[in-house]
């Protein structure tokens, strides 16, 4: 499938440097964030949902903190959209704008899932 390369979606490299190059770190980093996502992702959902700017800035700054831990800047970039629609408080776009998050956290789930893999 195109553009699933973790390569692509995250950047190691970053990731490990904000670890201090410790791999089982980032693979608990990892883990925590694919736990704790989807809760992050289920507010942002609501505040679209109910055009709530202020839970949209404070979801979606946070999520978008999450995410630059790995380096996924399509990702971060996504988030930090939403962010910005809240801080503003005009929500016009912002399903579209949900449907791009979601789509970068699809594609950044299974990169981060896959981290661990190589090293067992």
């Amino acid at each position: 499938m195109p553009g699933t390369d973790p390569d692509a979606i995250l950047n190691l490299a970053a990731a490990l440097e904000r670890v201090g190059g410790d791999q089982e770190l980032l693979e608990e980093v990892a883990q925590l964030f694919l736990e704790t996502s989807p809760g992050l992702l289920g507010e942002i959902q609501q505040a679209v949902q109910v055009q709530d700017a202020q839970l949209l800035e404070r979801a979606a700054h946070t999520l978008k903190g999450s995410v630059s831990n790995f380096g996924a800047e399509a990702a971060f970039q996504a988030a930090l959209h939403l962010e910005k629609m809240g801080r503003s408080r005009n929500l016009r776009g912002s399903e579209d704008a949900l449907r791009a998050l979601q789509a970068e956290m699809e594609r950044l789930r299974p990169a981060l899932a896959g981290l661990g893999a190589g090293s067992r």
